[in-house]
């Protein structure tokens, strides 16, 4: 997948490092850009880690199936603990991969390996490429 500069999770700085139709692994370095008035880690930061992970992986399957690409339905991301500057790291795996639907799991961990928010994704499986209408 070519992750070029329009793609959405490069303007808050999430960087893939690992993508492959079974696990999908990315970064990001929170900063106080990343933070809601509070001084936390928006949620939206780590709803946007956990939805951009699983599509990536949910889309490589997808692929390898012969579909043209996957698109979220559902994100649904807890917030463990808070968060305010430094690394987080996410993971994703699947959970279910079926014939018109997928459900990844993903796990954000701060530098301590603490679980700072946890999601699951559903995505809808696409058999022909998406067109604007």
């Amino acid at each position: 997948m070519d992750f070029d500069q329009e793609f959405f999770p490069n303007h808050i700085g999430l960087e893939i490092t690992e993508a492959t139709p079974d696990l999908v692994a990315g970064r990001l370095d929170a900063t106080v850009t990343h933070q809601q008035p509070q001084g936390v880690t928006h949620g939206g930061v780590h709803a946007s880690i956990v939805e951009t992970l699983a599509s990536v992986g949910g889309a490589l399957w997808a692929m390898e199936q012969g579909m043209a690409t996957v698109v979220g339905v559902s994100n649904t991301t807890d917030f463990i603990r808070p968060h305010f500057t430094g690394w987080l790291h996410g993971v994703a795996t699947p959970v279910h991969r079926g014939r018109t639907q997928q459900i990844w799991m993903v796990e954000v961990t701060n530098d301590a390996a603490k679980l700072v928010a946890r999601g699951h994704v559903r995505l809808q499986n696409l058999a022909q490429p998406h067109t604007e209408s």
